[in-house]
């Protein structure tokens, strides 16, 4: 079992101590970084006064963008399976 880091993340003008395993540091820093990107894009997009409005705002595009990603997959998923099908009609048609 691997030892606990601990670490803090800066969002929003709050810090947020976490306890995580070492392997997920990377993906929480990168992660942190996108979010105040994104935060900073919609500060300077729109006339937001509240931090909350603008977080809401983050965790949308984020959360419609995994959204979009898992329909896409779907979709692939759905081709793939189309085309194989053909493939094995073909093969079945020749055997």
């Amino acid at each position: 079992m691997s030892e606990k880091l601990k670490i803090k993340i800066s969002i929003a003008d709050r810090v947020y101590p976490l306890t995580i395993d070492p392997r997920q540091e990377e993906g929480l820093r990168k992660a942190a970084k996108s979010i105040e990107k994104l935060l900073k894009q919609f500060e300077q997009s729109y006339a937001v006064r509240d931090k909350q409005d603008v977080l809401a705002m983050c965790a949308l595009q984020f959360a419609s963008k995994v959204e979009q990603e898992s329909l896409d997959n779907q979709e692939d998923d759905i081709l793939v399976t189309e085309k194989l099908v053909a493939i094995q009609q073909l093969l079945d048609k020749y055997i």
